[in-house]
């Protein structure tokens, strides 16, 4: 059965696709009823028609009770889970079935809510969970595309050997942005629904939400270098100023990782040297997506003072690799990646020589590497 409610449309977006499963006629039509007004609701009353509807097209948002016939909730959380990864399941569950809803949780549900629900609590999980969905599926959208450029970026290069090295600056390009667009594209979302909290006079969200728009600046901004460096290319090298190498790597982190908890910096609380900020950002951030990329669960990285320069220690928990893939891989062009471009870390040399800086590399299969680099310290 569909339940199918008036058109209505916000701004020129339709309005989210959401489906109901309840083997229960009454309890699956009231909660369609009282999301249709927001939604575009459809229901199911078996988790077999669920997923036969999952794999035909895309829902926002799963609402579905955990006790059914022939397959209950957490065997459809499963095979739902398989069709579509990014959709938001809110899991409903009646007393005494509280547990269940707990595992629901850690076999991929996002939410549970207890069963007849409050109305009020249910739009606005479902309105939550619908923000969430649609930002998951920006992001797997942004790293689908980018994906594909380098895909192409390759293939242009391998048949387009006189033009090398237009090719090669191309994917650069690319490989850099990658990232922080992700970031910019993650944060401008979730501004946006922030904003909705600020129009209510929340002044807690109201703060959270200044918060994001200053990494979405910093974020921006850094973009914003990368293409001005690309427009100009040679003709114009970076402008060097006095600047504290663990804000920069701070920075790194909070932006370009989202803060990620695997990366802990130690070492000096301040390392003064001079330097482009934003060239620097791009090495940190080749450095920690490489190991992050092998398999690393943890990134250690210490600065500390070494006669006149600073010492820097990354040493990560990955893959590891050869000696030959390492010096293959120093040498550039070099990926066990799929998508990767083989350029992270010719990239960091260059950068770092024209900083004056050193760097040495240690790995090992099932061991994995340690990053040793020597920067000059800024003079008094």
């Amino acid at each position: 059965m569909v339940t199918e409610p008036p058109e209505l449309k916000t701004g020129s977006e339709e309005k989210p696709r959401v489906l109901v499963v309840d083997d229960e006629y009454g309890p699956r039509e009231s909660i369609a009823f009282t999301l249709a007004t927001e939604f575009h609701v459809e229901t199911a009353e078996r988790a077999a028609e669920a997923l036969a509807r999952l794999k035909a097209a895309p829902y926002a948002v799963v609402v579905m009770d955990i006790r059914m016939p022939e397959m209950d909730g957490i065997r459809a959380l499963e095979e739902l889970r398989k069709i579509d990864p990014h959709v938001s399941v809110i899991m409903l569950t009646g007393y005494g079935t509280l547990h269940t809803a707990q595992q629901a949780m850690v076999g991929g549900a996002n939410q549970y809510l207890r069963k007849p629900p409050d109305i009020a609590e249910l739009v606005e999980a479902v309105r939550k969970q619908a923000a969430a969905a649609r930002l998951r599926r920006q992001q797997a959208e942004m790293v689908r595309r980018t994906e594909e450029m380098n895909r192409a970026l390759k293939g242009e290069i391998e048949q387009n050997e006189p033009h090398i090295w237009q090719g090669r600056a191309s994917v650069e390009l690319v490989h850099d942005l990658n990232n922080p667009l992700t970031v910019v594209i993650g944060y401008a979302a979730l501004l946006a629904e922030e904003a909705r909290a600020v129009a209510a006079q929340d002044p807690g969200r109201g703060r959270k939400m200044q918060e994001y728009a200053a990494l979405v600046e910093k974020a921006a901004e850094y973009c914003h270098h990368l293409s001005e460096n690309w427009r100009q290319g040679a003709r114009k090298p970076a402008e060097y100023q006095r600047l504290d190498l663990v804000r920069v790597v701070n920075d790194v982190k909070q932006v370009i990782f989202f803060g990620n908890l695997a990366i802990r910096v130690g070492g000096v609380p301040t390392a003064p040297i001079r330097g482009s900020a934003f060239e620097l950002m791009r090495i940190f951030q080749n450095l920690f997506k490489n190991a992050l990329e092998a398999g690393a669960r943890q990134l250690d990285l210490e600065i500390v003072p070494q006669d006149a320069a600073y010492a820097v220690t990354l040493r990560d928990d990955g893959a590891g690799m050869t000696p030959d893939a390492l010096k293959r891989a120093l040498r550039g062009g070099f990926t066990s990646k799929a998508t990767g471009t083989g350029l992270g870390l010719n990239i960091c040399r260059h950068l770092l020589g024209a900083h004056g800086a050193s760097m040495e590399i240690e790995s090992a299969p099932g061991r994995g590497t340690t990053v040793r680099m020597i920067f000059p310290a800024a003079r008094e």
